[in-house]
């Protein structure tokens, strides 16, 4: 598929995501740009088996806390979401560990899978979450930190 009808059938989903994210409509569209840009020069190694919205928002959302890096803002995220988008991030910005991660995530079971990718990479709430589950917040929660240990675990084991 060319770069230009995948840019099309994209933006929608990588711009709403940003706004969501930072909650300005002007940083959005910055940093959706910068999003396709970096898409664009890495278009070619994009791996097509993976779907194109976990990878564009894996790559908006590290364009946003490179800019919240930057202005050394932090506004609007507690402290545990600071760590846990952190610690993602600066594992997801390596690029032989990030593709390690996204090898786990299509081998990790369900729901741990589903739960882990709409919490990182969609940035759903806890209960927004538990909603499309028809679960309670208390499961996500631990589903979610499963996930985020078995990950993990996959991670320390490459390292020994």
């Amino acid at each position: 598929m060319p770069f230009e009808e995948f840019y099309r059938q994209n933006f929608k989903t990588v711009y709403g995501f940003l706004i969501k994210l930072c909650k300005n409509s002007d940083l959005a569209e910055e940093l959706t740009a910068e999003t396709f840009l970096k898409a664009f020069e890495h278009y070619k190694s994009y791996n097509k088996k993976y779907k194109p919205s976990t990878w564009l928002c894996a790559i908006a959302k590290n364009e946003y806390l490179k800019y919240l890096r930057k202005q050394k803002k932090i506004d609007g995220f507690d402290n545990a979401e600071i760590a846990d988008i952190s610690n993602l991030e600066e594992k997801l910005s390596d690029k032989d560990t990030a593709l390690r991660i996204h090898k786990y995530l299509h081998i990790l079971d369900e729901p741990y899978r589903e739960v882990f990718i709409l919490k990182v990479f969609a940035e759903l709430s806890y209960k927004e979450i538990a909603e499309i589950f028809s679960k309670k917040e208390t499961w996500v929660r631990v589903t979610y930190y499963r996930a985020k240990v078995k990950l993990l675990e996959r991670l320390g084991d490459d390292n020994e």
